[in-house]
């Protein structure tokens, strides 16, 4: 057994590059020893700014030898066919074998491999996996042919064991490997030989580098907070700064710096934001104010003066970009106390898309589509539609133009700063959200409507142009708008079908569509009681049609959002097709709680058994009525009832029909199951005891309508023949 050492030292890969490239590292090579026949007992690649290492450990010396058998042509047969068996099996005439088969005497090879040592395959795979590494990006240097992304300076490859350490051959592009690396580039630079992975990990540690992402992580993360502690602060934590800043570093040296109090009165989004953008900087705040007040950052190296000159250069980097913040901040809080005007002017010239007309368009849109919502969420209808209209201007601000992901944001502050309801703020900052499945859902009356109607505009929009999302593809988030609004309304226990609000999305982009095409001013109809048939009917009648079937591929979209939404909470595929195939389907609340109930009754033991007796209905059900070419949807009588079980099965049908079908019409499906529940038993004695295919024919009819009724009972609470055993 040996072990594996690769390190493969360049200039800095960028931060967001390393962790991809750890996986594909060690990926390619253990897919490419274990195919060659090496095995191993562990493996991992680790990290840092300037190189990438792989480590196996218990390796195997030497492949196995093999022996393959194949079995050729007969010996009587054409010499052609001889000729393609001896070169596809590498070998000459005499080296065969003449067996007796079934068929006649027959050639057969025998195909023996040594197998091959580790350093040989290994050499092999690592070469291949420079050559061929899929780099998201690479580039090329000096007179070279190789891709890497970034210069490549040096291979360091050995195979360690207790008979010692050898150095794997590997050449790519004039790059020898060799068992030499060098420390941190500022602080050990020298170069020192490694003979194996333990005394190589604890030899960079001495040289400066810490090579483990986590172990600098934990280290950045430790030291920050405790510098914060010491002043009475706390860190604002950001896992993604923290990734990316790990990725930066290979002996990590955190300190903190000041901000000026100038800038105190700035929103903390709004310093955090750039702080974090633009220097890669931590937040610090004061908790007794909430503040921002000082700033982490994490260098690369120590200083003889304890890193005052680097403090002192960041500070001052700092400064010129909080201003800028500052003079941003200013000059739309004017423009936010006059009323924003100048900011919605502005967004008639801005383009959503050049399908779909201006941002200013599309708020329209949203406005009208928010009074429908409204009724939805139970919010204030003018209150609702005025949050629309404001929810996007601070796109036209000079803080969002800077920093984009402050929208919504920057609207709430510039809403409270010009006077209007908090609703209005809230509206706006909230509207983009929920913006992926752990995202908060709002839970405000009028920024759950504001944000109903901006995905809905955004999903009906794209669908009228024909720009749906394709396989792995949706460039505009699509799936993500359609998971919005399913959370927005199962979240909210929003008990409606989304079905209307989609006519009138469709409705409203059709004329925003057709006033593009005929470059005319849009005009609209504000929706009243219509029904979803009724806006559709709206629409130019050459369109209609059309749109109509846009609707329904846009809810089987929203239906295989709800699928995954489901599943994620451990319903299975076939109660949610159960489901789906009942009535009211766009009515994601009423959905998901019948989903849910369903399933609970499908895992119980009453529910499984049940289910086999729906099943046995169904399936007896559809075989007669297929063999007598009928249907068995009468009324079977209690007269012609012959045995006991018979009996007792319409009386338990007679006396909880009504109840399941008055629980299901109140949407007390949990009430409902349990007393489907209760037919369990009798339908198994029904089965047991009655003969369906009587000889006396009124008595099988009977028996056959009387076992449909079964199926029109259950099939009231859910689609049971989509369920499987």
């Amino acid at each position: 057994m040996a072990d594996l050492l690769l390190e493969l030292f360049s200039e800095e890969i960028p931060a967001i590059m390393q962790n991809k490239a750890c996986d594909d590292l060690n990926y390619i090579i253990t897919n490419g020893l274990v195919e060659a026949g090496l095995t191993y007992s562990s493996s991992k690649a680790l990290s840092t700014p300037r190189r990438l290492s792989f480590m196996i450990e218990g390796l195997i010396d030497k492949s196995p030898d093999t022996r393959e058998e194949r079995k050729g042509p007969r010996v009587d047969a054409p010499e052609q066919a001889l000729n393609g068996f001896l070169r596809g099996a590498g070998l000459t005439l005499d080296q065969l074998e003449i067996r007796d088969d079934k068929k006649g005497k027959t050639y057969f090879a025998v195909i023996k491999k040594e197998g091959r040592f580790a350093d040989e395959i290994a050499s092999e795979v690592i070469t291949d996996a420079i050559n061929n590494f899929p780099w998201a990006k690479s580039m090329r240097w000096g007179s070279g042919s190789m891709k890497w992304v970034r210069p490549l300076h040096s291979i360091l490859c050995i195979l360690s064991a207790e008979d010692g350490v050898k150095t794997v051959n590997i050449e790519v592009d004039g790059i020898s490997s060799s068992n030499m690396t060098a420390g941190h580039r500022f602080m050990s630079p020298a170069k020192f030989a490694v003979h194996s992975i333990e005394q190589y990990q604890k030899d960079l540690k001495k040289a400066s580098v810490i090579l483990d992402a986590q172990e600098r992580a934990d280290h950045i993360i430790e030291d920050a907070k405790n510098l914060a502690f010491a002043q009475g602060l706390e860190l604002v934590e950001d896992t993604s700064l923290l990734k990316e800043v790990t990725g930066l570093v290979e002996y990590p040296v955190v300190l903190m710096g000041e901000i000026s109090k100038e800038f105190f009165d700035l929103p903390a989004e709004v310093l955090m934001t750039s702080m974090k953008e633009h220097q890669k900087f931590f937040s610090v705040k004061n908790p007794k104010t909430n503040r921002i007040e000082k700033f982490i950052t994490v260098a690369n190296r120590t200083t003889a003066d304890n890193g005052k000159t680097i403090i002192a250069g960041n500070q001052k980097v700092l400064f010129a970009r909080l201003s800028d913040a500052k003079f941003f901040w200013e000059n739309d809080l004017r423009i936010a106390k006059s009323g924003m005007i100048e900011w919605s002017e502005k967004l008639e010239k801005v383009t959503f898309h050049n399908k779909l007309g201006s941002q200013s368009e599309r708020i329209k849109r949203i406005s009208l589509m928010a009074c429908v919502a409204s009724k939805l969420s139970n919010a204030d209808e003018e209150l609702a539609k005025r949050a629309a209209i404001l929810c996007k201007v601070d796109l036209s601000s000079e803080m969002v133009g800077e920093f984009a992901k402050l929208q919504g944001l920057m609207g709430c502050y510039y809403s409270a700063e010009a006077g209007l309801p908090n609703e209005i703020g809230l509206a706006s900052k909230d509207h983009y959200s929920p913006l992926g499945p752990t995202d908060i859902v709002p839970s405000a009356p009028v920024s759950i409507a504001v944000a109903l109607a901006d995905k809905i505009d955004t999903l009906t929009g794209f669908w009228s142009i024909n720009e749906k999302p394709t396989g792995s593809k949706d460039p505009f988030a699509l799936r993500r708008s359609a998971l919005g609004v399913i959370r927005l309304v199962i979240d909210n226990e929003i008990n409606d079908s989304i079905e209307r609000m989609l006519a009138y999305g469709f409705y409203l982009n059709s004329i925003s569509i057709q006033s593009l095409h005929n470059k005319s001013q849009a005009k609209y109809i504000e929706l009243k009681d219509n029904s979803a048939d009724q806006i559709l009917n709206m629409i130019d009648e050459s369109q209609s049609q059309k749109i109509k079937e846009i609707l329904k591929d846009l809810i089987s979209f929203f239906h295989d959002r709800l699928k995954v939404y489901l599943r994620d909470k451990d319903i299975k595929h076939d109660v949610i097709d159960a489901c789906l195939a009942m009535p009211n389907n766009t009515n994601f609340s009423l959905l998901t709680k019948r989903a849910k109930v369903l399933q609970d009754f499908c895992n119980s033991d009453d529910g499984k058994n049940l289910l086999q007796g729906f099943k046995r209905a169904n399936n007896i059900l559809t075989a007669e009525e297929k063999k007598d070419g009928v249907s068995y949807e009468g009324i079977p009588e209690l007269k012609y009832a012959k045995i006991d079980e018979e009996r007792l099965l319409f009386k338990i049908l007679d006396k909880n029909e009504t109840k399941i079908i008055d629980y299901i019409n109140k949407q007390d499906f949990k009430s409902a199951m349990n007393t489907l529940a209760k037919l369990r038993s009798p339908i198994d004695l029904f089965f047991e005891n009655v003969q369906i295919n009587s000889d006396s024919k009124i008595v099988r009819r009977n028996r056959l309508c009387l076992l449909n009724r079964i199926r029109l009972i259950m099939k009231s609470a859910a689609d049971f023949s989509l369920i499987e055993n």
